[in-house]
């Protein structure tokens, strides 16, 4: 059997927010591969082991740039080692510089977008500059540049923590604009069940049978709860099947069907997705919690 760690039942916590001895039963019967682990406590313990997806791993900011035609635009993530700097104005101005560049010079790649020149010197000599100045790594993550087949729309939400670019075609500036925002806040994953990828459909499936089959229900009943869940999960992580942030009885793909509207297509950024967070004192966590329950 694997040795479940502290530090292995903590990472899992982080990100499911479950209890620590749910954490350890789970990686112990996952014989520690977190992944599995993480699954089992979706299982066991419904949407409370879900919350990582709200959760931002390490610090920066979002840039977006929208030319003025609203035919090209760009999202950049632009990464730092602490809060305090994302807050910085020469950071957020270097961020937002990469985003405008990025735009109009539509660069291969973050290599490409380094060696572009940029007032006299390379973005790549100044993001070294500014390091020099600011005393912490600047890292450039990633950026996407889209050519609109309608209009282009932007949206920087919390700070510059997440970042939104949409192609909205037919309708107008303030429905684009509305929908940008509507991705900020209920961050689909896809833009129609079609494309969302079908390895995720299948875990969603795998996690949806192992809860019904929990149910002790006759197989056509737990066929029907699967399929359910499957659907639901469609619904809510999808733009065109969730309800609209400005009107809950309509979805996505309504208001646009009712505004002669369609989206071609969307980018989404959050700072730190995927990026290990800062380990914490586990330690000082438990003391914390036991004197709590004291």
């Amino acid at each position: 059997m694997a040795e479940i760690s502290a530090t292995m039942v903590k990472e899992l916590r982080e990100k499911t927010d479950a209890p620590m001895m749910e954490c350890k039963k789970a990686l112990a019967e996952a014989g520690g591969d977190m992944g599995k682990a993480a699954e089992i406590l979706r299982i066991r313990l419904g949407s409370k082991a879900s919350k990582a997806a709200s959760r931002v791993a390490g610090e920066g900011v979002v840039a977006a740039h929208v030319a003025r035609d609203g035919k090209t635009g760009t999202l950049v993530e632009v990464n730092c080692e602490t809060d305090f700097v994302a807050k910085n104005e020469e950071f957020l101005a270097f961020a937002a510089a990469l985003a405008e560049l990025a735009a109009f010079q539509n660069p291969a790649d973050v290599a490409a977008l380094g060696r572009l020149p940029s007032k006299g010197t390379t973005v790549e000599e100044t993001r070294q500059a500014l390091v020099g100045k600011i005393g912490e790594n600047v890292a450039i993550r990633r950026f996407i540049r889209m050519t609109a087949r309608g209009r282009l729309a932007s949206y920087v939400h919390g700070g510059a923590k997440i970042g939104v670019i949409v192609d909205v075609v037919g309708g107008d500036d303030a429905l684009a604009k509305d929908l940008a925002m509507h991705i900020a806040a209920s961050r689909p994953i896809a833009l129609s069940a079609d494309q969302v990828p079908d390895a995720l459909v299948r875990k969603e499936r795998d996690i949806a049978s192992a809860k019904a089959a929990e149910s002790g229900k006759p197989a056509g009943i737990v066929e029907k709860m699967v399929e359910g869940a499957v659907q639901k999960f469609l619904k809510e992580n999808t733009l065109l099947g969730q309800p609209f942030v400005k009107n809950d009885k309509q979805s996505v793909g309504q208001l646009l069907k009712a505004r002669n509207a369609t989206v071609a297509g969307f980018a989404l950024y959050v700072v730190g997705e995927g990026i290990e967070k800062k380990k914490d004192d586990f330690v000082t966590e438990v003391i914390a919690q036991v004197s709590q329950a004291t």
